[in-house]
Parts: structure tokens; C-alpha cells; sequence
């Protein structure tokens, strides 16, 4: 199995099925993009990592994480491996006293988990020619654009009009709230205003 390396590019509103979200993977050296449609919980446990957001208690991967860690487990890699009917399946490659064991997983679990162990994620050649799509720069431009959820029109934040004081306490009330879409949201600003 020829194994293709893929990078997190972001996650997306799906534009097919209300509710959820596309979580899109780009090969490594290449142009192809790997859209994933995922709920709205596993696309919450991914964007928190993605925006380094720490929240007051562990959440699920975390906790998984935290046990891997106590038992000495480590995760090495994630590989998609497998597409069926439009659902990818995915495989979670451990090793723990020294023996490499596989774990089936769900691919939004598996990726949620490659994010905190910094592990790779892979997928197959295979795969990526089933279900791959090449966005031109002009059309993922766009897609970024159309799916910044923290912005209105133009580039503007929703939370423009807050004070640096009134933005950090918004993002304290989020996270403790663990209201995690927003809090990214209002770090977002934050670090726009402190560049």
C-alpha cells in the first residue's frame, strides 16, 4: 500500500448535509484536497487543537490521550485506509512495549487524535483518486473566504467593537462555558489586534 502524506487545511460548513462539517486534509506534495464530512462534536474536538485553545477540563481525546500517555502508549501515525459507500475508515497505528498494534477508529477521532500526539496522517494513492478534488488557488481562496464563520462582509469582525479588556473576558467566559466555536473566534481577534 503506497501511503500518501496528508496535512490538516481546515474545516468548513458542509455544503451538503445541514449540521455538519467538511474537514478538508491536502496531500503533502500535491494538489489533491480530501473533503470529509464529520458532526459538529468531532469537528469541535478538532477545531480546538487547531486553535490551540486549552480547555478547563479534559475533553474526550484529551482524556484518551492522557491515558495513552499513563500507560506509556504512543501513537506513531493515523492512515486512512479505507473507502466504502462514502465512508472513510481509518486506522490508529500504536506501539507500546515495543509492539506496533492497529486500531480501527473513526477517521474524525483518528484525525482529532493525530492533532494532540502530533503524530502524521496518511491516506492511500487509491483513495485520494477515488475521493481527491484539485481546487484551483482562485476557488479555495473563496471556500476559505465564504466559510469564515467570525467575519461579516468584507473582512470585519463580529467582535470588532469590543475592547481588548472586553474581548479577553469574552474568551475566559467561552472557554469556561466550553462554548469553543466562539472562543476561537474571539482568540481570533485577539491576535489580529495584538499584531
Amino acid at each position: 500500500m503506497q501511503k500518501v502524506k496528508l496535512n490538516i487545511l481546515g474545516l468548513s460548513v458542509s455544503q451538503t448535509q445541514s449540521g455538519a462539517y467538511a474537514l478538508v486534509l491536502a496531500e503533502e506534495n500535491g494538489d489533491r484536497r480530501l473533503p470529509i464530512i464529520i458532526g459538529p462534536v468531532e469537528a469541535q474536538a478538532i477545531a480546538i487543537q487547531l486553535e490551540g485553545l486549552k480547555p478547563p477540563r479534559p475533553l474526550t481525546h484529551d482524556l484518551i490521550k492522557n491515558l495513552a500517555i499513563a500507560f506509556d502508549i504512543a501513537l506513531l501515525e493515523v492512515v486512512i485506509h479505507k473507502l466504502e459507500e462514502g465512508i472513510f475508515y481509518a486506522e490508529l497505528l500504536l506501539e507500546m512495549e515495543g509492539k506496533e498494534v492497529r486500531v480501527d477508529s473513526r477517521t474524525s477521532d483518528a484525525v482529532a487524535l493525530a492533532l494532540r500526539f502530533k503524530c502524521p496522517i496518511y491516506t492511500t494513492e487509491d483513495i485520494l483518486h477515488k475521493a481527491g478534488i484539485v481546487l484551483d488557488v482562485n476557488e479555495e481562496h473563496t471556500a476559505r473566504e465564504h466559510f469564515d464563520e467570525g467575519h461579516v462582509g468584507h473582512g470585519k469582525s463580529i467582535y470588532e467593537k469590543y475592547t481588548l479588556a472586553d474581548l479577553e473576558n469574552l474568551l475566559g467566559e467561552s472557554i469556561q462555558n466550553e462554548d469553543y466555536e466562539k472562543a476561537s473566534l474571539i482568540r481570533d481577534e485577539i491576535k489580529r489586534r495584538k499584531k
